[in-house]
């Protein structure tokens, strides 16, 4: 299943307040920096995020909060993004 073409039109899941535009047209697949050098994380570790909120998490466009705050929005919209692709079986847990 392509998880990217899944992303659109999506609500953003990253949220960051007083930034997120709410706009689902914006929304993409968006992963968090720091896989190592030249590589991108699996797309299992991405979140639906729009345009705006994806401006602030790669340091495109400032904001108040501190790069920690931020990374930690991130991340709390990855795991809303893993549950939204587990509820509708996009990815599956096997044991």
């Amino acid at each position: 299943m392509n998880l990217r073409q899944a992303a659109r039109g999506r609500e953003c899941q990253v949220r960051i307040p007083g930034v997120c535009n709410f706009d689902p047209a914006t929304t993409i697949l968006a992963h968090l920096n720091g896989a190592g050098m030249g590589r991108k994380a699996s797309d299992i570790h991405a979140a639906l995020c729009c345009s705006a909120c994806h401006d602030v998490a790669d340091s495109r466009v400032q904001s108040v909060y501190t790069s920690d705050e931020v990374k930690l929005m991130f991340l709390e919209g990855i795991m809303r993004t893993q549950e939204i692709w587990l509820t509708e079986g996009r990815i599956v847990i096997t044991k």
